[in-house]
């Protein structure tokens, strides 16, 4: 069964991803980026590369989610899968379903600075970086030769939340990316502990080893090991000229020194409501 490690892009999945790596699939918390290996995207290339269908549009991976699932839940061991997916249903074909599904973890993370993260990675300017948060029709896709594999539909970063948010196929714990950042040792330890509620686990919580994956899984520590190892989900500069930084501000990501109030204006009209339920605004 699957249990889901979901975000909008952006938002903080590659950090929670390697705290539970390390936590859950290294000896002594020590990370390492072959440890990510364990906890794998879906859908992802590899998954669809290898069939027949061109999977030329959205519609037709849609009717292959379920599919690719059951495949992976032959074994029946619990397994975490990354996921920028939305909740959705695309011509009657459901992302995903109670029966290959045990529940979600889902990550937000304030929008404000979710742009400034997008202009950085899909190298785009400000503006555009407002629009591709508000599209409701915005999807992700990777290109392999003539071929568009794995496609993902994401629709706008508020439509994307409430599909989580709402989702009544199985639990859903909804964790802020800031409460991550500033309560990091509760915060993993409030997800370990769903993850072994919904598993129905007996096994307790390693506070030493979440004190050592914490250490290891610091900021500065990933981005020193992106420059000296590399890190294979770097998006390629447009010139090809290298990769864009995976690991790129971290805590200095503040859109109160980052943003225009032109655009800082627009981004509070647009998300009023989200800031505020999400305790961001008051």
């Amino acid at each position: 069964m699957i249990i889901w490690l979901a975000s909008y892009p952006k938002s903080g999945n590659t950090w929670l991803r390697s705290l539970l790596a390390s936590y859950y699939y290294s000896k002594n918390g020590e990370f390492d980026f072959k440890l990510l290996d364990r906890i794998k995207q879906f859908p992802k290339v590899e998954d669809f590369i290898n069939d027949v269908d061109d999977y030329s549009t959205l519609e037709s991976t849609s009717k292959n989610w379920i599919s690719k699932q059951i495949e992976i839940n032959k074994d029946r061991k619990i397994k975490f899968f990354k996921t920028h997916n939305a909740i959705c249903n695309i011509n009657g074909n459901a992302f995903t379903d109670a029966k290959n599904s045990l529940g979600g973890i889902y990550i937000v993370r304030d929008p404000r600075n979710i742009i400034t993260s997008i202009t950085n990675h899909y190298q785009i300017d400000i503006n555009k970086a407002l629009e591709f948060m508000n599209n409701e029709r915005r999807y992700l896709y990777q290109k392999v030769g003539t071929r568009y594999l794995a496609f993902s539909p994401l629709f706008s970063w508020s439509q994307h939340l409430e599909s989580w948010k709402k989702c009544k196929l199985f639990p859903v714990l909804v964790i802020r990316y800031e409460d991550l950042h500033s309560a990091t040792f509760q915060t993993l330890q409030k997800v370990i502990n769903f993850i072994n509620d919904i598993s129905k686990s007996n096994v307790s919580f390693d506070k030493e080893k979440a004190k050592k994956s914490i250490i290891s899984c610091d900021f500065d520590k990933l981005k020193n090991l992106e420059k000296k190892e590399g890190f294979n989900e770097a998006m390629i500069k447009k010139d090809k000229s290298g990769t864009i930084s995976f690991f790129n501000l971290g805590k200095d990501n503040d859109y109160r020194k980052l943003l225009n109030s032109n655009i800082l204006e627009k981004i509070n009209n647009l998300y009023k409501d989200k800031l505020i339920e999400l305790n961001y605004e008051k």
